[in-house]
Protein backbone atom coordinates (compact mmCIF):
# COMPACT_ATOMS: atom_id res chain seq x y z
CA UNK A 1 0.00 0.00 0.00
CA UNK A 2 1.12 3.49 -1.24
CA UNK A 3 -0.35 5.17 1.69
CA UNK A 4 -1.39 4.69 4.74
CA UNK A 5 -4.74 6.27 6.46
CA UNK A 6 -3.22 7.88 9.68
CA UNK A 7 -5.80 10.76 10.03
CA UNK A 8 -8.62 10.39 8.27
CA UNK A 9 -12.00 13.19 7.17
CA UNK A 10 -15.24 12.84 5.02
CA UNK A 11 -13.53 13.60 1.85
CA UNK A 12 -9.21 13.52 2.08
CA UNK A 13 -6.81 11.24 4.84
CA UNK A 14 -3.62 12.77 5.84
CA UNK A 15 -0.57 9.44 5.25
CA UNK A 16 3.11 10.01 5.76
CA UNK A 17 4.66 11.46 3.07
CA UNK A 18 6.01 8.45 0.54
CA UNK A 19 9.63 8.80 -1.55
CA UNK A 20 7.64 7.68 -4.48
CA UNK A 21 5.94 10.70 -4.71
CA UNK A 22 9.06 12.31 -5.33
CA UNK A 23 8.50 13.63 -9.00
CA UNK A 24 5.20 15.16 -8.26
CA UNK A 25 6.41 17.10 -5.41
CA UNK A 26 9.26 18.09 -7.79
CA UNK A 27 6.32 18.78 -10.44
CA UNK A 28 4.51 21.22 -7.47
CA UNK A 29 7.81 23.08 -6.72
CA UNK A 30 8.46 24.16 -9.77
CA UNK A 31 4.89 25.55 -10.71
CA UNK A 32 4.56 29.02 -9.72
CA UNK A 33 1.60 28.62 -9.47
CA UNK A 34 2.19 26.56 -6.34
CA UNK A 35 5.62 28.13 -5.14
CA UNK A 36 4.28 31.74 -5.46
CA UNK A 37 1.93 30.84 -2.44
CA UNK A 38 4.60 28.87 -0.06
CA UNK A 39 7.12 31.75 -1.11
CA UNK A 40 9.43 29.08 -2.36
CA UNK A 41 9.38 30.63 -6.33
CA UNK A 42 13.48 31.18 -6.35
CA UNK A 43 14.81 27.35 -5.17
CA UNK A 44 15.15 25.15 -7.98
CA UNK A 45 13.86 21.67 -6.94
CA UNK A 46 15.35 18.09 -8.49
CA UNK A 47 13.71 15.14 -8.20
CA UNK A 48 16.52 13.75 -6.24
CA UNK A 49 17.07 16.67 -3.84
CA UNK A 50 13.27 15.91 -3.09
CA UNK A 51 13.35 12.13 -2.34
CA UNK A 52 16.59 12.99 -0.35
CA UNK A 53 14.34 15.95 1.86
CA UNK A 54 11.50 13.01 1.92
CA UNK A 55 13.60 10.25 3.46
CA UNK A 56 15.38 13.08 6.05
CA UNK A 57 12.21 14.26 7.15
CA UNK A 58 10.39 11.20 7.14
CA UNK A 59 10.27 10.92 11.29
CA UNK A 60 8.97 15.12 11.24
CA UNK A 61 5.28 15.23 10.79
CA UNK A 62 4.73 15.95 7.48
CA UNK A 63 2.08 14.26 5.65
CA UNK A 64 0.46 13.51 2.11
CA UNK A 65 -2.95 14.55 1.59
CA UNK A 66 -4.72 11.94 -0.52
CA UNK A 67 -8.31 11.79 -1.71
CA UNK A 68 -10.11 9.42 -0.13
CA UNK A 69 -12.71 8.27 -3.66
CA UNK A 70 -9.22 7.27 -5.34
CA UNK A 71 -6.21 7.40 -3.32
CA UNK A 72 -4.73 10.35 -4.88
CA UNK A 73 -1.73 12.50 -3.81
CA UNK A 74 -3.72 16.68 -3.92
CA UNK A 75 -1.13 18.11 -1.54
CA UNK A 76 0.81 18.33 1.63
CA UNK A 77 0.70 19.87 5.10
CA UNK A 78 2.63 19.79 8.30
CA UNK A 79 3.86 20.77 11.34
CA UNK A 80 7.10 22.68 12.37
CA UNK A 81 9.19 24.05 14.66
CA UNK A 82 7.01 22.06 17.69
CA UNK A 83 8.04 23.74 21.15
CA UNK A 84 7.09 20.43 23.55
CA UNK A 85 8.34 23.30 26.64
CA UNK A 86 5.85 26.14 25.53
CA UNK A 87 3.20 24.03 23.82
CA UNK A 88 3.19 25.80 20.07
CA UNK A 89 4.18 24.77 16.38
CA UNK A 90 3.69 26.41 13.08
CA UNK A 91 1.63 24.41 10.37
CA UNK A 92 1.78 24.64 6.50
CA UNK A 93 -0.14 23.24 4.12
CA UNK A 94 -0.81 23.49 -0.35
CA UNK A 95 -3.11 22.07 -2.39
CA UNK A 96 -1.23 21.28 -5.70
CA UNK A 97 -2.45 20.94 -8.73
CA UNK A 98 -5.36 24.30 -9.55
CA UNK A 99 -8.37 21.78 -10.20
CA UNK A 100 -7.85 20.44 -6.46
CA UNK A 101 -8.50 24.33 -5.09
CA UNK A 102 -11.70 25.60 -4.10
CA UNK A 103 -13.44 22.37 -3.32
CA UNK A 104 -12.60 22.44 0.56
CA UNK A 105 -10.09 19.64 0.67
CA UNK A 106 -7.53 22.24 2.36
CA UNK A 107 -9.75 23.61 5.01
CA UNK A 108 -10.30 19.70 5.60
CA UNK A 109 -7.15 18.70 5.75
CA UNK A 110 -5.85 21.75 8.48
CA UNK A 111 -8.81 20.57 10.56
CA UNK A 112 -7.42 17.11 10.89
CA UNK A 113 -3.61 18.48 11.41
CA UNK A 114 -4.56 21.18 13.78
CA UNK A 115 -6.99 18.45 15.50
CA UNK A 116 -3.96 16.19 16.13
CA UNK A 117 -1.82 19.27 17.22
CA UNK A 118 -4.24 19.63 20.17
CA UNK A 119 -5.52 16.05 20.77
CA UNK A 120 -2.12 13.93 20.77
CA UNK A 121 0.66 16.41 20.80
CA UNK A 122 -0.90 18.22 23.56
CA UNK A 123 -0.15 21.84 22.03
CA UNK A 124 -1.77 24.85 23.26
CA UNK A 125 -0.91 27.25 20.21
CA UNK A 126 -0.69 26.59 16.86
CA UNK A 127 0.09 29.30 14.05
CA UNK A 128 1.48 29.84 10.49
CA UNK A 129 2.03 32.07 7.65
CA UNK A 130 0.35 33.27 4.78
CA UNK A 131 1.34 36.01 2.46
CA UNK A 132 -1.53 39.28 2.15
CA UNK A 133 -2.40 38.70 -1.74
CA UNK A 134 -3.05 34.89 -0.78
CA UNK A 135 -6.89 35.32 0.37
CA UNK A 136 -8.20 32.09 -0.90
CA UNK A 137 -5.72 30.80 1.84
CA UNK A 138 -6.77 33.58 4.56
CA UNK A 139 -10.34 32.72 4.32
CA UNK A 140 -9.74 28.84 4.17
CA UNK A 141 -7.65 29.59 7.64
CA UNK A 142 -10.52 31.68 9.18
CA UNK A 143 -13.06 29.25 8.59
CA UNK A 144 -11.02 26.85 10.55
CA UNK A 145 -10.66 29.26 13.34
CA UNK A 146 -7.33 30.90 13.24
CA UNK A 147 -7.50 34.69 13.53
CA UNK A 148 -4.87 37.38 12.50
CA UNK A 149 -2.34 38.28 15.42
CA UNK A 150 0.05 40.35 13.08
CA UNK A 151 1.55 41.33 9.79
CA UNK A 152 5.25 41.84 8.84
CA UNK A 153 5.02 44.80 6.30
CA UNK A 154 6.16 44.24 2.89
CA UNK A 155 8.31 41.79 3.95
CA UNK A 156 8.04 39.56 0.37
CA UNK A 157 8.70 40.60 -2.88
CA UNK A 158 7.53 38.84 -5.78
CA UNK A 159 6.85 40.09 -9.26
CA UNK A 160 7.67 43.96 -8.78
CA UNK A 161 5.71 44.44 -5.59
CA UNK A 162 5.66 43.42 -1.75
CA UNK A 163 3.50 42.00 0.20
CA UNK A 164 2.98 41.73 4.35
CA UNK A 165 3.88 38.62 6.23
CA UNK A 166 0.27 37.77 7.75
CA UNK A 167 0.59 35.45 10.76
CA UNK A 168 -2.49 33.82 12.34
CA UNK A 169 -2.97 31.04 15.40
CA UNK A 170 -5.61 29.21 17.10
CA UNK A 171 -5.48 28.35 20.82
CA UNK A 172 -6.64 24.93 22.00
CA UNK A 173 -9.08 26.82 23.49
CA UNK A 174 -10.59 28.03 20.68
CA UNK A 175 -10.16 24.95 18.90
CA UNK A 176 -12.75 22.80 21.05
CA UNK A 177 -15.04 25.60 21.87
CA UNK A 178 -15.85 25.02 18.17
CA UNK A 179 -15.19 21.67 18.06
CA UNK A 180 -16.50 18.72 19.99
CA UNK A 181 -13.78 17.60 23.08
CA UNK A 182 -11.67 14.62 22.10
CA UNK A 183 -13.47 12.19 24.76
Amino acid sequence: MKYFKKLTGNRIYLSPMNVEDAETYTKWFNDFRVTDGVGSSCRIMTVQAEREWIIQNASHYNFAIVLLENDTLIGNCGIHNINQIHQSAEVGIFIGDEENRSKGYGEEALRLLVGFCFDYLNLNNVMLKVFSFNERAINCYKKVGFKEIGRRRQSYYLKGKFHDDVYMDILREEWYRQNSLPF
